[in-house]
């Protein structure tokens, strides 16, 4: 797949949109599927060299948050969460993002077992402070939700290989960036479970559904 296709949100969309299809059709049951693909882990057991395939799960990493303090992976242990990618400054799709992202928080709010994790893709503007004023002036108090942010490289790196999502660089864009704007759903063990059309109320009333659904399997 050419990487220019990569770099039109239309065409990223439309491409989680079959991502999403083909792995239900791959559930055995009725639980939310396993995104992403799954990578070839080899291991030695007892002295027999061995094969076996792992889904895909976010790895460790190292943010800072509106509140100056350091966030990893272990801080959403035993938590379902919503990550998202944005930036303060950005005049097109991210107010329309965060005014739906605001609906999640509102319905799972100081529920234990719910996070929520935004990432900035323009770090160079967006320090602790600014952060800060943005969580504040959204009405957002607490550690639920976190605005998080850190080195450039290391943001977009997790952005693209982790949560397959995208952004691009571009002049000629509003803001200077092309991105996403979805939402990724993750489990307690990590794994993608679903991506949803964030700018949209459809698209994050299925999400809420599905983060609903998602909390149920647990109680079971």
């Amino acid at each position: 797949m050419p990487s220019s296709f990569l770099k039109s949100p239309d065409n990223w969309l439309w491409l989680l949109v079959m991502l999403t299809l083909f792995w239900s059709c791959q559930s055995s049951d009725n639980s939310l599927p396993i995104l992403g693909q799954r990578k070839a882990v080899t291991k030695t057991i007892d002295g027999k060299v061995v094969t076996d395939s792992v889904d895909h799960t976010i790895p460790d990493f190292k943010f800072t948050s509106q509140y100056g303090d350091t966030v990893t992976a272990h801080d959403f242990t035993g938590k379902i969460y919503v990550a998202d990618f944005f930036f303060t400054t950005c005049p097109t799709i991210c107010p329309k993002m965060k005014m739906q992202l605001k609906r999640v928080y509102e319905k799972f709010k100081n529920n234990p077992n719910v996070a929520l994790l935004s990432h900035t893709i323009n770090p160079e503007h967006d320090s602790v402070a600014v952060l800060k004023e943005f969580a504040d002036n959204l009405g957002v108090t607490g550690h639920q939700w976190l605005f998080v942010t850190g080195d450039k490289e290391a943001i977009y790196d997790i952005g693209q290989n982790s949560y397959m999502v995208t952004a691009q660089e571009d002049s000629s864009a509003p803001g200077g960036v092309v991105h996403s704007g979805a939402f990724i759903l993750v489990d307690k063990d990590r794994h993608i479970r679903g991506i949803y059309d964030g700018t949209t109320e459809e698209g994050v009333d299925k999400l809420m559904a599905d983060m609903d659904r998602l909390l149920t399997d647990y109680k079971k």
